[in-house]
């Protein structure tokens, strides 16, 4: 005999005939739980589906943010030289409740022979050919569009040379702080300032690049730089000149070639309103007046690198919507707008109706526009099915490359 106390042998000794109800609520709750998960995962999945789209790379509205990208970059840009849009690789849209968007854009773009100083727009400048060491950035840039004006918010950027079309005897890069280049640098200023004729004596502001070639002489550079007016005039025999910081101090794009001791140079100063505040190219960004930065005497002492890279982050409000590596972004499912087939149907039949996922409602109505009607032939006796492949989605990313 047994007891209420105590267990009886037909049953385990953890479940209790009291604990039955309890247990069977348990279950029931957590049932409950995952249906609402499921519920709550579906209503999200949905509101994702049908708030991201994905235009052509090329379509005007694409081109046009990307532009508004590519003007805001090169103000951020202080140093080294302004960046041409090449192409779109990806962009994704994605429409708030509130009705603004948030683009997220790809870009590559090249590095042109203006430097940022230079009021000339971007849409007038060379891209750097890659037989002498293209530069090319690669850039995940967020937009936001508020009432049809356009403004970026983040952007992360990677800059690297291009070892393509590198030829035998072409000019090769060398480190902003190579002692010989610079030496033929600061002997080059020498000859502009003795033959200039200007009244102010200038200084070196900025080394843009520096190259070496071999020729039939020996080892030649050349070099670009740009040079800012100082306190000295050309009566004065003082070394301590001081260069001038205000936004009217007249500042020149030098190009020089050869070696030390003998060297051709050739130099052009832009105008003083050159520095304030321009619109670029599309008149979307004004573009702020750079910072003077001046590398007066140690050039050697502050770059080691071979060319000037852009700003490699600018993500203020943290947003999150950068991706871990410019270049990589995945295609997702739920960011993919279905393309309906055409059926071909014969007449004097019900045409089934095709169902895809409205990326507008989000629910499954049937496209009647996919569907053609024409007069099937006559099946050929003893002859084989034939199945017409599907047809490929036509690309849409990346864009078209404007140089290379």
């Amino acid at each position: 005999m047994w007891t209420s106390s105590s267990v009886p042998p037909s049953l385990p000794a953890t479940i209790l005939p009291s604990s039955r109800p309890v247990l069977t609520l348990l279950m029931m709750s957590r049932l409950g739980i995952a249906l609402v998960l499921g519920l709550l995962t579906g209503a999200w999945a949905q509101l994702f589906l049908h708030n991201v789209t994905r235009p052509p790379c090329d379509s005007p509205d694409v081109k046009a943010a990307a532009l508004v990208a590519q003007d805001y970059l090169n103000g951020q840009h202080t140093h080294g030289y302004k960046y041409a849009l090449n192409q779109i690789d990806d962009i994704k849209i994605i429409t708030k409740p509130d009705g603004s968007e948030i683009y997220l854009m790809e870009v590559d773009l090249l590095e042109t022979t203006c430097h940022v100083l230079d009021p000339t727009p971007v849409t007038n400048c060379t891209v750097r050919p890659k037989v002498a060491t293209a530069v090319e950035g690669d850039c995940d840039v967020v937009l936001r569009k508020v009432g049809g004006v356009m403004s970026v918010t983040a952007f992360k950027c990677k800059t690297e040379e291009s070892t393509e079309d590198l030829c035998v005897g072409c000019a090769s890069l060398l480190p902003l702080n190579d002692t010989a280049g610079l030496t033929m640098v600061f002997a080059s200023l020498v000859t502009f300032n003795n033959k200039t004729g200007k009244e102010s004596l200038f200084e070196i502001m900025e080394v843009g690049r520096m190259s070496t070639q071999v020729v039939s002489g020996g080892a030649r550079y050349l070099a670009e730089y740009v040079i800012v007016e100082t306190n000295c005039t050309a009566d004065d025999r003082d070394d301590n000149c001081v260069p001038l910081t205000n936004a009217t101090a007249q500042r020149g794009f030098c190009q020089v070639a050869g070696v030390s001791s003998l060297h051709s140079i050739q130099c052009n100063i832009f105008a003083a309103s050159s520095m304030m505040p321009i619109v670029d190219t599309n008149g979307t960004v004004p573009v702020p007046a750079s910072v003077v930065h001046v590398h007066a005497g140690n050039l050697h002492k502050v770059h080691g690198l071979r060319h000037h890279k852009l700003t490699a982050l600018h993500d203020p409000d943290r947003s999150g919507l950068l991706s871990a590596e410019s270049g990589e972004s995945g295609e997702s499912e739920e960011s993919i707008v279905p393309v309906v087939p055409v059926v071909v149907v014969p007449v004097g039949t019900e045409a089934p109706p095709v169902f895809v996922v409205d990326p507008v409602v989000g629910t499954d109505a049937p496209v009647v526009s996919g569907v053609v009607k024409r007069e099937a032939p006559e099946p050929v006796p003893d002859s084989p099915a034939i199945v017409s492949a599907p047809l490929a989605p036509v690309p849409v990313c990346p864009g078209k490359k404007q140089f290379f």
